[in-house]
């Protein structure tokens, strides 16, 4: 394409949550049309898209239709009828990501397999049929304790995923197509986002570091730049490049890894959409990821990775034990730092852990942005009107 920015220009994205949301706001800019396929036509996207389509991504005949209204589809979830995608290709219709290499991401085992054939290092594993095979395993003694249990599919933001320790753990195995991975001893987390277009240019994104909700197995705080060391994270961007090659992917790739304490890299998942592990780009990066995104899937050149400025991000996940109507608490005060900025998803009714929003703290030096970011963090809380 490369020229198809006008007025008349359709986006189909799939999904209208926070990311769809933020996928619009950045289509706008170049007053690209965007049409959302959602269960709820009041999801976060809605107000800033042109049409919300109520529809099911699961949905053969949601899909179809969708595609069919606008001149490009792309997702911004991976949960999504590849069949539709697929008829759409076809007929002529852009899908990007490819709903081919969707197909292999949605499904944790051929992602695995995936990995293994194009030597990407990744943790051994095993793929298991039910829970009783995995119990069967171990009755054997060809399973040992510990071990990581993971969903084949649909497990997403931390659920699908269970750690089996002991004999007493054996009630949280899912019965369902899974794998088994071996636990990494984990020195650090990070991802790294890359993006690929038709032409075959890749850039990836700097290095983020992640810190993890251990109670929510959600990222709580994410830095960038990185502060591993500079030989790894060249070694992490290669083997995000390499990955996104490796797959033809033409969008985005967000690629999350695991630094263990030998200073060996993981990859863990990886996502064909933009990723909570970029927000922070909006920014602090010359090129958010949703402008990289649009750039890849249109054809256009990729934009500059350059850091424009260090940063720390924190997600706003609803308190524990709190569900209603929303109610931010402490807004005020952590807008009167200097660098903060507040994204709300609009997000009607918080539930425990339930992402809200998030916010970039931006700051001359990374300490900085960090010493900032747990003041923020210990002043706005993420409530209810019901519980006041």
């Amino acid at each position: 394409m490369g020229e198809l920015v006008t007025s008349q220009f359709k986006l189909g994205i799939i999904a209208g949550g926070q990311l769809g949301k933020m996928l619009s706001l950045a289509a706008s800019n170049w007053d690209v049309k965007t049409y959302i396929l959602d269960k709820d036509l009041h999801c976060p996207a809605a107000p800033c898209s042109t049409e919300v389509i109520a529809g099911d991504p699961l949905n053969f005949d949601d899909v179809y239709q969708f595609g069919q209204r606008v001149d490009m589809v792309t997702y911004e979830l991976e949960a999504i009828n590849t069949d539709a995608l697929k008829k759409l290709v076809l007929e002529g219709r852009p899908v990007l990501p490819e709903p081919e290499a969707l197909e292999v991401i949605q499904d944790k085992g051929l992602q695995k397999s995936f990995f293994s054939d194009h030597d990407i290092p990744t943790s051994n594993y095993t793929l298991f049929s039910n829970k009783t095979e995995i119990e069967a395993a171990i009755t054997a003694g060809s399973l040992s304790f510990p071990f990581v249990q993971k969903l084949r599919k649909g497990g997403y933001d931390g659920r699908g995923v269970s750690i089996i320790s002991s004999q007493a753990d054996l009630e949280r195995i899912f019965d369902a197509p899974s794998i088994v991975e071996d636990p990494v001893p984990i020195q650090s987390e990070i991802s790294v986002i890359a993006a690929r277009n038709p032409h075959g240019e890749v850039k990836c994104f700097p290095v983020a570091e992640m810190e993890f909700n251990e109670q929510a197995n959600l990222v709580e705080l994410l830095v960038c730049p990185s502060t591993i060391d500079s030989s790894i994270q060249d070694e992490a961007v290669a083997i995000a490049s390499h990955l996104i090659d490796s797959l033809k992917l033409t969008g985005l790739l967000a690629i999350e890894m695991f630094l263990d304490t030998s200073n060996k890299l993981w990859v863990n998942e990886v996502a064909p959409r933009p990723h909570n592990s970029g927000h922070h780009t909006i920014e602090s990066i010359v090129t958010s990821q949703y402008e990289q995104l649009l750039r890849a899937i249109f054809g256009f050149p990729l934009g500059s990775t350059h850091i424009k400025m260090p940063s720390a991000m924190i997600n706003l996940l609803g308190e524990p034990g709190v569900e209603g109507p929303v109610k931010y608490e402490g807004l005020s005060q952590c807008m009167e730092e200097e660098g903060v900025k507040v994204h709300l998803y609009g997000k009607k009714t918080t539930k425990p852990f339930r992402k809200m929003g998030h916010i970039t703290i931006l700051a001359p030096t990374l300490e900085e942005a960090k010493a900032k970011a747990k003041s923020v963090k210990s002043k706005l809380k993420v409530t209810s009107w019901k519980s006041h």
